[in-house]
């Protein structure tokens, strides 16, 4: 099992990042809450990892932070939730609002991510539901979002586009005409930039 992995960030292919560790390449599957939060290649990346072993594959799933690696390891044992559905909706939903829809009975919340139908989103209520009371503790002592938003929606936006392969003047004049104001997080920001930069191009 491959729980850790360091090395330098050689390439980024949504959802995949390439890293090189001691002159070996290895390919990882990262969810898009990861992605925006990867500095520029070139930079030295730590990832906490899930190896999952097929018959006709071999995939390394990767993490930023361990609590975004345990709900991926809960969320896959889902009935009818496999590691890419699993990727998919940590890419759409960080840790902390996955398990507030989740204690919520927020369906219309889950039902929006892709892959996610009624029947799957009312599995997850129901399944996840009695992993939370542990699972939220452990958000409250390490939860990330709040010390992000102190640091900005805007940087953070700006080093995901850059991370993504755009310059850093084109990530500031995007980001700056996407942010009207109203929205509270990065991801947000980050998908309305990336549309004005496609349509503009």
């Amino acid at each position: 099992m491959i729980g850790r992995i360091r090395g330098t960030l050689l390439d980024v292919q949504p959802p995949e990042i390439l890293l090189d560790v001691a002159g070996i390449g290895y390919e990882v599957q990262v969810p898009m809450t990861t992605l925006y939060a990867l500095p520029a290649t070139g930079a030295e990346v730590n990832l906490y990892t899930h190896f999952v072993v097929r018959e006709d594959a071999q995939t390394l799933y990767g993490f930023l932070v361990e609590r975004d690696r345990s709900l991926f390891r809960h969320l896959i044992k889902v009935n009818g939730v496999g590691p890419k559905l699993g990727l998919a909706i940590l890419s759409g939903l960080d840790a902390g609002s996955f398990v507030r829809a989740v204690q919520r009975d927020d369906t219309s919340t889950l039902v929006q991510l892709p892959g996610v139908g009624k029947k799957t989103a009312e599995r997850l209520l129901i399944e996840m539901r009695d992993k939370l009371a542990d699972w939220m503790l452990e958000l409250e002592d390490g939860d990330a979002p709040a010390a992000a938003n102190d640091r900005g929606i805007e940087a953070e936006a700006e080093a995901a586009l850059v991370a993504l392969g755009y310059k850093p003047s084109e990530a500031n004049k995007a980001v700056s005409a996407a942010n009207d104001g109203s929205m509270q997080r990065s991801e947000d920001l980050i998908r309305r930039a990336l549309q004005s930069m496609v349509s503009g191009r």
